[in-house]
């Protein structure tokens, strides 16, 4: 029998057979990968030191923010020695009266005023360069200006992961929860992407930090030059530099509760998507084994519902629910086990739907990929 006659006479068995291959793929993700996140346990430590810190904040005209925020920077319960550095990016609010006042009360913080662009590095690199070559200290701990840490252990936390070979830590930045949809949609897109960073590290296979809360040696940083590889690129200052830099023995997470930070979410689906387009277009200059390994779960996330309702159609709907459902029984283990981890249990009743909204998730995002990037960060 010729192929094409085979084809036609058996094309239902080989789409049931694809759509098969495509749910393997997805366990293999969920099984290998993310259930390291789900029943993760830190590793007990031999001794146990505290390290100075420097916490670094980049803000143009954030005045707002810095006043919401800021605190909690400057009020952490942290006894050794540590400095919060916010670098004001030639802004044109009320950030510098603010920054002066909080000094008058809090010496630890340090401010750098920024009253020139820097040409022909686009975005946050230029002045988060500056927060970095200012740090006293060897270990620097980044957030954002509209970010406050979760607990006033946030910078203990956070340092205690460091032992001999780490230089890098990456943690968590959740969204403030609120009871509306969008918010909801929003912190699971987050989980989502956190719980692909976080568990590919536990792997030994890093490739990705957010800037809202990431910490790193400043001997990392010099040793790649800092962000001189990707200077050309609006973004990337947390992701593309630890994409750079991480390696299996120098990366460590974190994500002990009181270390996380929380940010206000997007309160419009014009915002959130402006920010999410914005993000994906530095995942184009990922290493190429990065690049394979998330195009591939992306790949088969896209196509599993499209095949199970053509399997359920044109095969046999009983073996397709069964494939369906030993999936969604796995998937439901890891994800519930995971959001208890990162504290979004709260999710945990519409994750079906939110798999399921994924599809479209794609579709919409896909030309980021593709689209230049605008040249500034804000």
């Amino acid at each position: 029998m010729r192929l094409p006659e085979f084809l036609q006479l058996h094309w239902q068995l080989i789409l049931f057979i694809v759509f098969c291959s495509i749910a393997f793929i997805q366990l293999f993700y969920y099984l290998f990968f993310f259930s390291r996140l789900s029943f993760y346990r830190e590793r007990p430590k031999a001794t146990s030191r505290t390290n100075a810190v420097s916490v670094i904040v980049c803000a143009r005209d954030e005045a707002e923010n810095l006043a919401n925020n800021l605190p909690g920077c400057l009020v952490q319960d942290y006894s050794t020695t540590h400095e919060v550095i916010v670098v004001n990016d030639n802004s044109f609010d009320d950030s510098k009266y603010l920054l002066e006042e909080l000094r008058k009360t809090f010496r630890q913080l340090h401010v750098v005023e920024l009253t020139q662009e820097a040409k022909m590095i686009p975005g946050k690199k230029f002045p988060l360069s500056i927060g970095i070559k200012t740090a006293k200290y060897e270990i620097v701990l980044l957030t954002d200006a509209d970010c406050i840490p979760a607990s006033e252990h946030w910078i203990s936390r956070m340092q205690e992961a460091y032992d001999d070979d780490t230089e890098i830590v990456l943690g968590y930045g959740a969204f403030h929860k609120k009871s509306n949809f969008l918010n909801k949609l929003i912190r699971w897109e987050t989980f989502h992407s956190a719980m692909q960073y976080l568990s590919y590290a536990l792997a030994g296979i890093p490739y990705m930090g957010v800037g809202r809360n990431l910490s790193y040696k400043k001997a990392v940083f010099y040793r790649h030059k800092g962000f001189s590889a990707h200077n050309h690129v609006p973004g990337g200052d947390d992701d593309l530099f630890i994409n750079m830099a991480a390696k299996k023995r120098n990366t460590r997470i974190c994500i002990h509760k009181e270390s996380f930070t929380l940010s206000k979410a997007a309160g419009t689906w014009k915002q959130w998507l402006t920010q999410k387009r914005r993000h994906y277009t530095t995942s184009k200059f990922y290493k190429a084994g990065h690049k394979f390994l998330l195009g591939l779960y992306a790949f088969s996330h896209f196509l599993f519902y499209p095949l199970l309702i053509a399997s359920s159609i044109f095969y046999n709907w009983q073996y397709a629910l069964a494939v369906f459902g030993f999936r969604l029984l796995v998937q439901g283990i890891v994800y519930y086990k995971a959001m208890s981890k990162l504290d979004e249990k709260d999710l945990f009743p519409l994750y079906i739907f939110f798999d399921i909204w994924m599809f479209f998730y794609y579709i919409i995002f896909a030309p980021a990929l593709i689209i230049k990037p605008k040249p500034t960060w804000k």
